[in-house]
């Protein structure tokens, strides 16, 4: 400091100019005032070293270091060992003023304050009783600055007599204050640094994950204190076991391979991974896991640490397996209702179409199954109903193809008494007993015109009338259909109500043939063979590979159906424990898609009529349904009677 500085209130005073030997702390001293804040020693020692150094430079000299409070108003003692007790329980807690005393005034004003009699000084007048008593009257004081300029606390030196400093000492006191700054704020942000582990500690363990440091091998450095807690271990406890060691302690024995290899093939990618793994808890219970590792790279991009992240995601994987229970409880069910066809099988496929039948089970909106026949439609339906809100109520089944055109809607709204012939009372139809359940229309596209616009207004209004009568009958039902046709063409056609397809087609569920599932053929077999040989009283343990190798490879127009009536047939025919089939029983034919149709010329006369009348043969006069002449020859219905009308067909002579 060049030039001495004063407090306003004081006389300007030239201080002395002969020279004099300059007084500057030994580069030892200092050193060991550095060594002493590197070793960790505490702020208190590290500025009563500093005191002592100062001290020693003049005889009768006396420093002491306050320290500004976090308030910022008011100064507590530091380090003061050699000033009197009386004086410091006076002085200590001062606050900050202009006026006040030399150290109150230098943090106040933030510059040196001289006062070389403290007793005729006014700043002291407050002290002056102290004062005396302690012996003390020169103070020097000088502001202790932070590097960005805040007040940190102030340095003083006290003399016994009256006294005036000289350059040198101003000198001495200002390298002693910029000594105490370094070591204030060196240990304050030590502390600071100290406080942010430990709040951040806090919040780490205050997270519901559980969370781990590793270092580059995957051997365990740090963890959170959810983790600790679940397992049951300190931190010593879980570094000490290593981590082969820890990993077998703390692991579902049937995840141990699997995790060990993911982990080798995790910690040697650099890059983050994820592994899902039961741990055991304290409880003796294991509970799964998804553990996310990310790897902390240094600058040469190597792997310096991992962090790791646990997720409890055990009620996840119990629900998962909820509905792979409710999913067998489902197919038993469905067997004992007398459907012999299962959801059996795990091709991503059928895992689609189990998806959907999940996400729109619980709600109301209607469902439009489609597929081939044998495929299990009905058996989706039935999902859909167990699954929903309504499972409690009724699952009403019609199929629209084995009804008669002039009793379907009979057959689906009821009718009064008296609505026709026959019709001797009152008949609830499928939709009123449906009320509050599902109604599953089968083979929808078979439906006749006039009853198509019965349906669309149920489907829009959720009311109808019944045959013959003339009240409105509201009710609460949730409609599924389901058709092997292509509706889309139908509705090219003009054989089927356009936008009733729309109202019907809100979501549509495309179950795949058996070919399209051919992975789950195997699986199909042996739980075939199981239930029919235990029906017929036998005990089939195998099944000849030439035999399984023939399932494959056939096409299953007939799809669940056909492989069904198989196994029956071989189970029936099997005398000993391993089945087998004969390949004669074998269709070879390549696959026709029932929606594939035929084209029917409308000339000449002659072939129309012997097309016609070779698909009545084959139907055996049946007209609709998905073994009718329609069918066979892919036209409405009701276009083939115009054409067996027009043409003078007899269609009854088919008839068998």
């Amino acid at each position: 400091m060049a030039n001495a500085r004063r407090s306003p209130n004081l006389p300007i005073q030239a201080f002395p100019t002969s020279p004099s030997s300059p007084q500057t702390l030994p580069s030892e001293a200092v050193l060991d005032a550095l060594k002493m804040m590197l070793i960790g020693a505490s702020l208190n020692e590290v500025l009563r070293t500093i005191t002592r150094l100062i001290e020693a430079h003049s005889e009768g000299m006396l420093c002491s270091i306050f320290l500004l409070d976090e308030d910022g108003l008011h100064l507590r003692y530091g380090v003061a060992a050699n000033l009197p007790q009386a004086y410091q329980a006076a002085t200590d807690g001062v606050c900050i003023g202009p006026n006040v005393g030399s150290c109150g005034a230098a943090a106040y004003l933030r510059q040196p304050v001289f006062i070389s009699d403290m007793l005729s000084h006014p700043n002291w007048e407050g002290f002056r009783d102290v004062v005396l008593q302690s012996g003390l009257r020169a103070a020097w004081s000088t502001p202790i600055l932070s590097h960005d300029g805040k007040v940190l606390g102030t340095f003083c030196m006290y003399y016994r007599e009256v006294r005036q400093p000289v350059m040198d000492e101003i000198q001495l006191i200002d390298y002693a204050s910029r000594i105490a700054a370094i070591a204030i704020e060196r240990k304050r942000a030590e502390e600071k640094l100290r406080q942010d582990e430990r709040e951040f500690r806090q919040l780490i363990d205050f997270l519901p994950q559980h969370v781990l440091v590793l270092d580059k091998e995957g051997f365990l450095l740090q963890a959170n204190q959810v983790m600790l807690d679940y397992n049951g271990h300190t931190l010593e406890e879980m570094q000490g076991a290593g981590t082969d060691e820890r990993v077998k302690r703390d692991l579902h024995p049937d995840d141990l391979e699997r995790v060990r290899d993911e982990r080798r093939r995790g910690f040697s990618s650099r890059v983050p991974f994820e592994i899902e793994k039961r741990m055991l808890g304290k409880d003796g219970r294991y509970r799964w896991f998804l553990f996310r590792y990310k790897p902390l790279l240094n600058e040469q991009g190597g792997v310096t640490r991992w962090f790791a992240t646990a997720t409890d995601i055990d009620d996840r994987k119990r629900a998962e397996e909820r509905m792979r229970n409710e999913n067998l409880a489902l197919r038993e069910e469905i067997d004992r209702s007398s459907m012999y066809e299962e959801i059996v099988g795990s091709s991503n496929t059928l895992r689609v179409v189990l998806q959907h039948v999940a996400k729109v089970a619980p709600t109301d909106s209607t469902v439009l199954i489609l597929g081939e026949t044998g495929t299990g439609k009905e058996l989706i339906a039935r999902a859909i109903h167990k699954r929903s809100k309504r499972s409690a109520g009724a699952f009403i089944r019609v199929n629209c193809a084995a009804i008669p055109s002039s009793l379907i809607a009979s057959e689906l709204f009821g009718h009064e008494k008296g609505a026709f012939t026959g019709a001797l009372q009152r008949r609830l139809g499928r939709f009123e007993l449906a009320d509050g359940g599902t109604i599953f229309l089968d083979e929808i596209g078979d439906l006749p015109a006039d009853t198509q616009n019965a349906l669309l207004r149920v489907l829009q209004e959720r009311e109808f009338e019944r045959v013959g009568g003339t009240q409105t009958i509201r009710v609460n039902v949730r409609v599924i259909a389901a058709t092997n046709r292509d509706l889309g063409a139908a509705v090219a056609s003009g054989s089927f109500r356009e936008d009733l397809f729309y109202r019907l087609n809100v979501f549509p569920i495309d179950v795949p043939s058996l070919r399209e599932r051919a992975d789950d053929i195997t699986l199909l077999v042996e739980y075939l063979v199981a239930r029919s040989a235990k029906r017929a009283g036998k005990k089939i343990r195998h099944i000849e590979k030439a035999t399984l190798d023939l399932f494959k490879a056939y096409t299953w127009p007939g799809n669940i159906r056909e492989l069904q009536n198989v196994v029956e047939r071989a189970v029936i025919l099997c005398e000993g424990d391993t089945l087998s089939v004969d390949e004669s029983w074998f269709k070879h034919d390549p696959p026709r898609s029932p929606r594939t149709t035929q084209s029917l010329p409308l000339s000449p006369l002659d072939q129309e009529r012997e097309m016609i009348e070779a698909a009545l043969r084959k139907s055996r006069g049946r007209i609709a349904g998905p073994f009718g002449a329609a069918t066979k020859l892919g036209i409405p219905r009701q276009t083939l009677d115009s054409k067996i009308a027009a043409l003078g067909i007899d269609k009854y002579r088919f008839k068998t």
